[in-house]
Formats: structure tokens, C-alpha cells, sequence
């Protein structure tokens, strides 16, 4: 079981350090943990998603929890599915945009507040490792089953606004975007044409990762042989989505966090939005202009998610491609941003490049990965070298200048030291960018 439970979620490759037998006990310290009554789990196409289900249900079903058989479906349909089915807690079986061999399980509260190291998967780890089980109930739970779908299709449908017409195309990469766009399919005004949807956990034709670019090359391919307004791409287990523009081009997700940004304060204005500390100035900037309340967060959706639930934020947006929404609980939901998207455009009269384009303000590094023997020293280098910049510890070190910016974090999982900076011009960011660089890798 080494190394499986991780600062977010537990993940492991199936059949050598996660197993059918790790699953179920897995699934006992989750009610010994929570002591949950009433539990939703769902799952991803991976072929072991069936055989984890059975094992970790079993273990929970054990433990006296009933458990709500979801079946497939995105993991932002089992978010929906905690609140909307007043569940204890609940559990996505998936290993997103990990590749075939690998799954996991991604664990909620009530609420669908999500489980991290520090709230709880840890514990989860110590009660496993100890056998420190509740005692076993006089009688088991019991197992239903529920099709959250119609649903969750229903309730995300009544968002579109698309008031012309749109063509879009859809990169599901065998995964479970194709359930999510069940939200914006057959809308009027809108034509979905999709590429690789058919459900296939061995993912035949690329990665379900919209971060790695390399695996957008057939969205982009299409989008440059046909006629498209814009391309979404969808992670493996439909948290995530990238988008295209008419031209191919990839649009950086912080800019998407801006536009989502736009079309939520029309109807909100005063509307409290989360922007993570790696994303461009040019997204505060948009927000405030836009009339909403900007607030920087840390990166990772529990911290986020937890962020926005103490001041009721209406969105946030992770440079990762994250899409958080207040009318999910404060959880993702990729089918909205991507109704947002086409709401935006279709009223804009513009194209999707036209409309990025003034929140090109600035020139980033994108994140840059170093690997360091001693990562504290390489902190303390920067900062005595930059002690002159407006420092933040919200995440890793942020340090801030009048006309560039870059934060530094660590790995949770490598030895690893991670770079994003912005400068005012391209000249400038390469510039800074060498330094700080040179600096780290010392």
C-alpha cells in the first residue's frame, strides 16, 4: 500500500499496489472513519473500476453503511449525487488522467467537501494499516442503485443561453466526458461533433489529459481541417477541461477562469470569485473590471473548494483546468464551463480568440519543473535574493514586483521545485525567467 494515499486522493496502479483486497478494507475504514450511514459511489470506464466497486462496497456495506450504486459517470456527477441523494459521504472510483493501469478513489463528506491528507486520508491510511476497524453491525447495509444523470443534466441544462448558433468540437478521449456532455447535447443553437467517444479505459488514442499539449493534437488537427467555434478537451474522469479556439490554438486556462468570470458577474455583480495564485494579473484585473470581488487561492481543489465555501463564492477557476461552481457545492463541473463558454460567445458576436485577446496583457513562463537536492535551500536562496519583492506564503512563496511576479512550490510527490512567473512584456518574462531558474537549479 506505499505511497497510494496521496494529498488529494488514494491512487495506485490496480493489481500490485492497489488491489481488490486493499479496496475493501479501504471501504471499512471509510465508514470507521466518517461513520457515515449513506454513501454514493460512482466510477470511471477503467475496466478494474467494476471489481474496486464490488470490494470497496463490500468493506462498507460490512461496516453497516448502505451504499448508492451511482454506476458510470463523471466525477462531477457524483459531487451532485452526495447533495442531491443527502449522503454521508461519497467516493469516485477513478485515477483521472492517470493512464490505464492506474485507479483510485476520490472521497467526499457530506456535502461533497472533499477528504485530503490532512482531513482525512491519512487516517483513512492509519486505520487500514492498523486494522483499527469499527466494530461489525448486528445486520449489513444495503445496496441500491440510482442513474444520477437525468439529473444532473437536468439541473446544468437550465444554464445555456446560447442565443446563436455555435459548432463545437468535443475531445473525450475514451473517457467520461462523453456522459458529462450529456448536459449540452442537443441543445438548440449548438452542434457537438465528438472525437474519440467511446468508452475504453485502455485509452487507444491519447492520454485523457488536457494539461500535457501533446494529447491535444487531434482536437487541434480537426479544429484546423473543419469549421469550428471553439474545442473542448476532457480529463479522464470529466473534472477537467481545456479548450481550443477557432484556430486550433490552445487557450491557457487561466484565461478561461476570466471569460467564465465575465458571463457569471452580467447576472452577479458583486459576486465573490477565486482565482489560483499561479494565474495571470490579467484575471484579477478582469474580475475586478467585470465588477465581481477577486480573491487569490491556493492550489488544489480542497483548499479551494474550502476557500470559496467561507465567503459563498459563486466560481474558481485552477490553472489546471479545474472549473469550480457554487450550484455544484463548490465543486467542478466541466459541462458548465463549457455552457459558459458558448453562452459568452454566442452573444458576443465575436470570436473566441477576438475575446481572449485583451486578456493577453501580460507574458507568462507557463509552470516550469526543477529537480532540487534541497529544496529548503533553494527557498532561502530566493528569498534573500528577492526580499525586496512583496512576499506571500499562501502557497509555496509568491513574490511580487510592479511589473513581474513569480511563485515558487514544492512537489507534494517529488523532489521537485515548481515555477510560475509573469513579466509585462516577453523580454522581460525571459529574462526574469533565466534568473530565477538559475537561481533554483544552483
Amino acid at each position: 500500500m506505499a505511497g497510494i494515499f496521496k494529498a488529494y486522493d488514494i491512487r495506485g496502479i490496480y493489481g500490485d499496489t492497489l488491489t481488490d483486497d486493499i479496496a475493501h478494507k479501504i471501504g471499512r475504514a471509510i465508514q470507521t472513519f466518517l461513520g457515515c450511514k449513506r454513501v454514493v459511489i460512482g466510477r470511471d470506464m477503467r475496466p478494474h473500476s467494476q471489481p474496486l466497486f464490488d470490494a470497496l462496497s463490500r468493506g462498507l456495506l460490512e461496516q453497516g453503511a448502505d451504499v448508492i450504486d451511482l454506476g458510470l459517470c463523471s466525477t462531477p456527477m457524483s459531487y451532485y449525487a452526495n447533495k442531491l441523494l443527502n449522503a454521508d459521504a461519497s467516493v469516485m472510483i477513478t485515477a483521472s488522467h492517470n493512464p490505464g493501469p492506474w485507479n483510485g478513489f476520490k472521497i467526499c463528506r457530506a456535502g461533497a467537501v472533499p477528504l485530503s491528507g490532512a482531513t482525512g486520508i491519512l487516517d483513512i491510511e492509519r486505520i487500514v494499516n492498523e486494522g483499527a476497524y469499527g466494530p461489525t453491525p448486528a445486520a449489513p447495509g444495503t445496496l441500491t442503485a440510482y442513474d444520477i444523470r437525468p439529473d444532473y443534466i437536468a439541473h446544468f441544462r437550465a444554464f445555456a443561453d446560447i442565443q446563436s448558433p455555435l459548432h463545437i468540437l468535443c475531445d473525450y478521449a475514451n473517457a467520461m466526458g462523453i456522459y458529462e456532455a450529456g448536459v449540452f447535447l442537443g441543445l438548440p443553437n449548438l452542434t457537438v461533433t465528438p472525437l474519440f467517444d467511446t468508452l475504453d479505459g485502455t485509452f487507444p488514442n491519447h492520454e485523457a489529459n488536457p494539461l500535457n499539449t501533446p494529447t491535444l493534437a487531434s482536437a487541434q488537427a480537426a479544429v484546423r481541417a473543419g469549421k469550428y467555434d471553439f474545442a473542448a478537451c476532457f480529463d479522464g474522469d470529466a473534472d477537467r477541461v481545456g479548450f481550443l479556439d477557432e484556430t486550433g490554438a490552445i487557450i491557457p486556462m487561466d484565461m478561461i477562469t476570466a471569460l467564465i468570470a465575465q458571463t457569471i458577474l452580467k447576472k452577479n455583480p458583486g459576486a465573490h470569485i477565486f482565482y489560483d495564485l499561479r494565474s495571470s494579473w490579467a484575471v484579477r484585473e478582469t474580475i475586478e473590471e467585470a465588477g465581481g470581488i477577486p480573491h487569490k487561492s491556493r492550489v488544489g481543489h480542497a483548499f479551494i473548494k474550502a476557500q470559496m465555501r467561507e465567503v459563498g463564492a459563486l466560481f474558481a477557476g485552477e490553472l489546471s483546468g479545474h472549473y469550480y461552481f457554487r450550484e455544484n457545492s463548490f465543486a467542478e463541473s466541466s459541462a458548465l464551463a463549457v455552457l459558459y463558454i458558448a453562452n459568452l460567445l454566442s452573444q458576443s458576436g465575436k470570436t473566441l480568440s477576438q475575446l481572449i485577446a485583451p486578456i493577453r496583457r501580460y507574458s507568462a513562463s507557463g509552470e516550469i519543473n526543477s529537480s532540487v537536492a534541497d529544496a529548503d535551500a533553494v527557498l532561502a536562496r530566493l528569498r534573500d535574493r528577492y526580499s525586496d519583492a512583496e512576499i506571500s506564503e499562501l502557497d509555496g512563496l509568491s513574490f511580487e514586483y510592479p511589473d513581474w511576479w513569480f511563485n515558487v512550490r514544492r512537489s507534494n510527490t517529488e523532489p521537485l521545485i515548481r515555477l510560475n512567473l509573469e513579466a509585462k512584456t516577453p523580454a522581460a518574462m525571459a529574462a526574469r525567467r533565466d534568473e530565477v531558474l538559475a537561481l533554483i537549479r544552483g
